[in-house]
């Protein structure tokens, strides 16, 4: 007689327990791919709508165009960042960074603020060039995602206009990219931070001054205060600021048009005010007229009835609208 070999006990309930691991696991590899198979079912939908594919078009575009300049250029790559970089090993050294000797380009900017370039410019050239594209290339891309998410098509059609201009900063690693990555980040930080990014930008180059009044309330006191601070070390310098003025407006440039980047510094502020440049709409001009014309006549019907309540009036109003432009208390 054959006899039917039984399983002990333990034996039994050691392999159902294994087949429901076995059994948890498949399920849980069968929900995996389910939810991987949505998630692509779901961007395949989204690629496929025409306004994506016309950003995704747009972008690749600009970024051709980048790549394009980068190429076509034809000049060393980092000449502009050389100058800097030579200006603070030159400084170190007690020699003139506004007249220097090599392949290089002089320095052109604040010598209060030459000692800001000293750290980095002790690393060796290899090494400050790839910091120094690679954490412009970084910032570019932070402010690309956030404004890219918020206005899709309009941020494309932007970098493209703009494609040639951010090329050019990033082939010769002018510092007009970094400036506007810190006007950028001013319109995220406090006031404090605020105004000091935008008087450093400022003091580099004079065109960021015209941001000012795109920052916070506060922010545009704090930057008055930081440009008092900078026109006193100005004071202090003054004879090597002399000779910076004299090297900067000897110095022959071509048309620039690498300044056009610094049109990205007010996205931030214009992304979230989108009816800020209403005005700029031709349809807005007559209403704006009306209002204006009635604000006018009953200032003048005021002034003619009593002349010095309405002079008193008129300077509470122009103090009040000073007040809030600072963000003070009334």
């Amino acid at each position: 007689m054959s006899r039917r070999r039984t399983l002990p006990a333990a034996s039994t309930s050691e392999t159902a327990s294994g087949l429901a691991v076995v059994s948890r696991i498949d399920r849980q590899t069968r929900r995996r791919a389910g939810v991987f198979r949505r998630a692509i079912r779901h961007e395949i939908k989204r690629i496929q709508d025409p306004r994506r594919l016309t950003m995704m078009v747009l972008l690749g575009f600009a970024a051709g165009v980048v790549l394009a300049g980068l190429l076509a250029r034809g000049e060393a790559a980092g000449a502009d960042t050389r100058a800097y970089w030579a200006a603070g090993r030159l400084w170190l050294s007690g020699g003139d960074p506004y007249h220097p000797t090599g392949p290089f380009m002089p320095y052109v900017y604040s010598p209060w603020m030459l000692p800001f370039f000293v750290p980095w410019s002790l690393l060796p050239w290899d090494v400050a060039w790839f910091a120094w594209r690679g954490a412009t290339i970084i910032g570019l891309a932070w402010s690309v995602h956030w404004a890219y998410a918020r206005r899709p098509m309009t941020t494309a059609i932007l970098l493209l206009l703009l494609a040639f201009p951010i090329a050019a900063n990033l082939d010769t690693g002018n510092i007009n990219l970094p400036l506007t990555l810190l006007l950028f980040a001013a319109q995220f930080s406090g006031p404090a931070l605020a105004g000091m990014l935008w008087m450093i930008a400022t003091t580099v180059k004079w065109i960021p001054a015209v941001f000012w009044p795109f920052l916070s309330p506060r922010g545009r006191l704090w930057g008055v205060a930081w440009t008092i601070l900078a026109v006193a070390l100005t004071a202090i310098t003054l004879p090597q600021t002399l000779i910076q003025l004299h090297v900067l407006f000897s110095f022959e440039r071509p048309l620039r048009v690498d300044y056009l980047v610094f049109i990205w510094a007010i996205v931030p502020w214009a992304w979230r005010h989108p009816e800020a440049f209403r005005w700029l709409m031709p349809s807005t001009w007559p209403g704006a007229a009306q209002a204006g014309r009635a604000a006018a006549k009953i200032w003048r019907l005021h002034y003619r009835r009593n002349p010095e309540r309405a002079a008193e009036t008129f300077r509470r109003v122009l103090l009040t609208r000073v007040r809030t432009f600072f963000g003070l208390r009334s």
